[in-house]
């Protein structure tokens, strides 16, 4: 199993890619954390929020990504909404309270997640929320993000 998770790793993730990595000064691992992210949190709009996680990681102002796809990671508990409980659970996949990426990719991303952390779509965004209908809604303040998620 693992070999066949390999060779289909070696598929997907060429040496362009590896390349495009180093232009965005990353590592290969950060990448693959950074997709495994994307692939747990949306099914649609993986480059916009591969942006949103992007412009966080390059800003001075975000420390934190706050994806509540590292905190289901970590309770392994499932949620329409986390609770504050939830965010404060203190482990290093908590990206609610440690800084930066994860230690380590939370899921297998598929190759659309590589693609997008790779090639995040050009926004001025910092927040992402699911829409609750497929789709996810997206802003570029906190005041923009609470008025759509009250």
């Amino acid at each position: 199993m693992i070999d066949m998770c390999l060779a289909q790793f070696d598929k997907v993730y060429t040496e362009e890619y590896s390349a495009r990595a180093k232009e965005l000064g990353m590592s290969d691992h950060e990448i693959m954390t950074l997709a495994s992210i994307i692939e747990k949190e949306c099914k649609t709009d993986r480059e916009l929020i591969s942006s949103v996680f992007h412009n966080r990681l390059k800003s001075s102002q975000f420390k934190y990504l706050e994806s509540c796809a590292t905190v289901i990671y970590v309770t392994r508990q499932p949620k329409d909404r986390l609770t504050y409980a939830d965010i404060n659970v203190k482990s290093p996949y908590n990206t609610y309270i440690t800084p930066g990426l994860p230690p380590g990719p939370i899921a297998s991303p598929g190759a659309a997640a590589i693609h997008a952390a790779l090639y995040p779509a050009e926004s001025e965004y910092y927040y992402f929320s699911d829409a609750g209908d497929g789709t996810n809604s997206f802003s570029v303040t906190y005041e923009e993000h609470l008025s759509k998620n009250p």
